[in-house]
């Protein structure tokens, strides 16, 4: 069950220490708590519980988000997290408390539930309202000070540029080589026949599994700073044999009614496993490296291999994220843990645009992926300008060669902030590893990286209208910071 919590906006001064003195309302927790619009959160916060009167109360929103938020800003772990927060009294009052505790408040354990609940698409909500317009100026006031972050709407113009790019978020996964999940493999069904054998032990002998010569063999090639392909190919079909008379001797338990001792986790390894052993197999069956929906680990069989083409790492593995920035702020257009081509998230994103600012936009900076016919056609119906060179032979005018340079390298300028955002995501907000090990908490751990990012963006924009006497002669809004 869920309780609205009346007490979302607590000032800094209402906050209560007990060893006397009281917040100071500029530091940054207070400024966030301030410009997160809570009540609007909390009634998408409530869609996700399916009663709102049975069960056990749970968490406010402030809490559950409010830890997240913070957890994404500093990159702790879960453990950390809590630690901090009981040993910091502005981040107590930025999760929604009314006095300073010094024992944690909740259980390190339910952040998990908290990123299980909250989710991607509630995060995405939460988003929109963070990166909306700042200041909304009607118009007969003073024309002279203007708001870069806002897109105004008109009826028949476009408006604004358009920045589009994806990237992969890598997971924290061993990098992968089919020996090595083949050995995993074996050593997973290893466990699971001694977990079988225990429930039936004493009525009959324990199976046979050759491990020690398996990890003998497995090791000599593990060893080795360079192997041939033949010796690969000797060891990969020696562990496809450990694997399928291990998967043999499973089945021939599981006739004995034995799978009730196993767990849900370890159920699920086992399907795991039958599902590499059988792709391994047909690669190398057929000689290939490529199958389809290819499993690149054990623990979490969800991802796959993201071809890049980067210096540094061809092949990463992870989530692939495509992100849209206008006036510096981040929306994610599409996220999968499968790669798709980033060029057919141009139509739903240019829409996804107008929708929320009631305008196409200018222009849409992108990368030449982007640029294909389709795409091209479309944006030329809507007078929306493509960044990029035309289709085709290159013209033979060279006035109009020089000016299709100058713009794609004005464009190119443009495009950097996109870039930019990658960067910000990966060195101080954490997208540069996902740590989570969940396919649904990875997804709300991108999402909220997101989130952080724009947040930021949003405090320091209202902090610079606040300096340049914006709300001079008038009190700011509630929302700008604490008072």
């Amino acid at each position: 069950m869920y309780t609205h919590n009346e007490k979302q906006m607590l000032l800094p001064h209402e906050f209560f220490l007990p060893f006397s003195g009281s917040l100071n309302p500029q530091n940054r927790w207070c400024k966030l708590a301030t410009i997160i619009p809570w009540a609007e959160v909390e009634e998408k916060y409530i869609k996700n519980f399916k009663s709102l009167i049975r069960g056990n109360n749970a968490m406010s929103v402030r809490m559950a988000l409010g830890s997240l938020i913070i957890q994404n800003m500093v990159n702790l772990s879960d453990r950390k997290l809590v630690e901090m927060i009981s040993e910091n009294p502005y981040m107590q009052y930025f999760i929604g408390l009314s006095a300073f505790i010094e024992e944690y408040p909740f259980d390190p354990s339910l952040l998990v539930r908290f990123r299980r609940r909250i989710g991607k698409k509630t995060i995405n909500e939460i988003n929109e309202m963070i990166a909306k317009p700042t200041i909304e100026k009607d118009d007969d006031e003073d024309k002279g000070t203007g708001d870069n972050t806002e897109i105004k709407s008109k009826e028949h113009s476009n408006s604004g540029n358009l920045l589009l790019d994806a990237t992969c978020v890598p997971a924290d996964i061993k990098y992968p080589t089919d020996i090595n999940l083949l050995n995993t493999a074996r050593e997973s069904t290893e466990e699971i026949i001694d977990i079988l054998h225990e429930a039936n032990k004493g009525n009959q002998k324990k199976p046979r599994t050759y491990r020690n010569t398996a990890r003998k063999e497995y090791m000599n090639i593990a060893r080795k700073r360079r192997v041939s392909a033949k010796e690969l190919r000797k060891g990969l079909k020696k562990q496809l044999g450990y694997i399928r008379r291990n998967l043999s001797t499973i089945d021939e338990m599981a006739t004995q009614n034995l799978f009730y001792v196993l767990g849900d986790q370890q159920y699920r390894r086992l399907l795991v496993v039958a599902e590499v052993y059988r792709q391994q197999l047909e690669m190398y069956t057929n000689k290939t490296r490529r199958v389809s929906d290819r499993i690149v680990s054990l623990h979490m069989p969800f991802i796959r291999p993201i071809v890049r083409g980067k210096a540094n790492a061809a092949v990463e593995f992870g989530a692939k994220l495509a992100i849209s920035v206008v006036d510096g702020y981040t929306y994610m257009e599409e996220m999968s843990f499968d790669a798709y081509n980033e060029g057919g998230t141009l139509i739903d994103s240019v829409e996804r645009y107008q929708k929320k600012f009631r305008v196409y936009p200018q222009a849409v900076i992108a990368d030449k992926i982007y640029r294909n016919r389709k795409n091209i056609r479309y944006c030329k119906e809507r007078g929306i300008r493509l960044s990029g060179p035309p289709l085709g032979r290159p013209s033979k005018n060279k006035e109009l060669l020089r000016r299709q340079y100058t713009e794609e390298k004005e464009d190119m300028g443009i495009r950097n902030a996109v870039e930019g955002k990658f960067g910000e995501g990966k060195r101080n907000y954490g997208l540069g590893m996902i740590h989570t090990k969940l396919s649904k908490t990875s997804e709300t751990v991108i999402a909220m990286q997101i989130l952080v990012m724009n947040l930021s963006k949003r405090l320091r924009v209202l902090l610079r209208l606040i300096s340049s006497g914006l709300f001079k002669g008038k009190r700011p809004p509630e929302y700008v910071f604490c008072t």
